[in-house]
């Protein structure tokens, strides 16, 4: 795998995803979870809005993908389309990934098309339905590549994602749980930097023994809120891994340099939570700063579970 192509591939994947976040934090109310509606009736569609979001959405879809292609299929031997099983690789957390990715372009999708007057269950289905439309292009893409395949796993998971998006939207009309995402920098790039990354934003995107994702739930929206606690505070589960030099296995050496041995294990957190899009602030540009960095678990003291015991961080990142 192209170390290259394959750090260019996750950033214009998550590119995509910041530059949505940032149009779809302008869009309709969902209970915290979108910037609030600015002009117009909940179902009254606003055509210029329309045009703007369907030509937006169309444009980075247009251009994402053959970009993808050019980047990271094009110079790899094709073949026909088949699956190739990742499950046993880094512990599952590319996994948790996949979800976390397809969960935000979906909620995304929903509050852009609620933006523009879309009526309610079609914004559900058409706009949070949009990460795993995105992400099944990508996997049939890896379908074709001899090098890869379709990864099973990465389909569910894309999957898992927009199910959570979608059915608490129908549900509750809004987002009681969130999924979110937390970076520490590890020991462990240093070993194999073509996998976990030669910088720290490299390894910020590959390595995932720094990485945690976590589902936040608002204990107001839950009915769990005693009175003089704040509406935006959440209670997390996280989860992590570490000890990971390869993807399925650690090697004993790499390109002639012996790697120190590691035990790989996995890693179960407990933590507070802040909801950002759930303060109340009066400034809109702020609002809009907040919803957009919505998705980074803000530090806090943690508990860790893991094969070896319990552990308390005073402040978890």
């Amino acid at each position: 795998m192209h170390f290259t192509q394959h750090l260019v591939r996750k950033y214009l994947i998550l590119s995509i995803i910041i530059l949505a976040l940032t149009i779809g934090g302008k869009g309709n109310n969902i209970k915290g979870q979108v910037a609030d509606s600015a002009d117009i009736s909940s179902d009254t569609l606003n055509r210029s809005r329309f045009i703007l979001v369907t030509a937006t959405g169309t444009a980075l879809y247009a251009v994402s993908i053959p970009a993808l292609y050019v980047l990271w299929y094009k110079d790899y031997p094709q073949s026909g389309f088949h699956f190739f099983n990742d499950n046993d690789e880094w512990l599952q957390m590319d996994k948790f990934g996949h979800t976390t990715a397809s969960y935000y372009i979906g909620l995304i999708g929903y509050s852009s098309l609620r933006w523009t007057g879309v009526p309610e269950k079609k914004s559900i289905w058409y706009g949070g339905m949009a990460g795993l439309v995105y992400l099944t292009t990508v996997e049939i893409m890896d379908g074709f590549s001899e090098q890869w395949g379709a990864s099973p796993g990465d389909m569910v998971s894309n999957t898992l994602g927009t199910a959570l998006f979608i059915s608490q939207q129908l549900a509750w009309h809004e987002q009681k749980f969130v999924m979110k995402w937390s970076y520490h920098s590890s020991p462990y790039a240093q070993f194999n930097p073509d996998l976990l990354g030669n910088t720290p934003l490299q390894s910020m995107m590959k390595d995932y023994n720094g990485q945690t994702y976590w589902l936040s739930a608002n204990i107001s929206s839950l009915g769990l809120q005693q009175t003089r606690l704040p509406k935006w505070l959440n209670i997390a589960a996280g989860y992590g891994a570490e000890g990971m030099a390869g993807a399925s296995n650690n090697p004993s050496e790499i390109n002639g340099i012996p790697v120190p041995f590691s035990e790989r294990y996995r890693q179960f957190y407990i933590s507070p939570d802040i909801d950002l899009s759930r303060i109340p602030v009066k400034s809109k540009t702020l609002k809009l700063i907040l919803k957009t960095i919505g998705f980074i678990k803000i530090p806090m003291p943690s508990v860790e579970f893991n094969k070896n015991g319990m552990k308390f961080h005073a402040l978890y990142f």
